[in-house]
């Protein structure tokens, strides 16, 4: 059973991941900021920027969802089948 749940992160890594998106969102908005544009096309690429972030965390949570509902069908299927094992086994008085 514990090979079915997934190991948690470090908080090393869960700290670096957050760092690493501060560090890109403030590279894209100071890109944004200092490019010799009009503000409507800084306006246009700061709300494609904003709906890439949107869009990646949306597709993220949608992929482990999945991954997740496929894991507890599959323990689902697991015990069905471990529960037909045993009737099949046990002898009948």
């Amino acid at each position: 059973m514990n090979d079915l749940l997934a190991a948690k992160p470090s908080s090393a890594w869960t700290m670096f991941t957050y760092l690493n998106f501060v560090v890109a969102a403030v590279m894209m908005g100071g890109g944004i900021f200092f490019m010799e544009a009009t503000f409507a096309a800084k306006g246009f690429y700061a709300m494609a920027a904003l709906m890439l972030v949107s869009s990646t965390a949306a597709i993220t949570k949608s992929i482990r969802d999945a991954e997740e509902s496929q894991r507890l069908h599959n323990k689902i299927d697991e015990a069905r089948t471990e529960r037909l094992l045993m009737e099949v086994n046990t002898p009948r008085g």
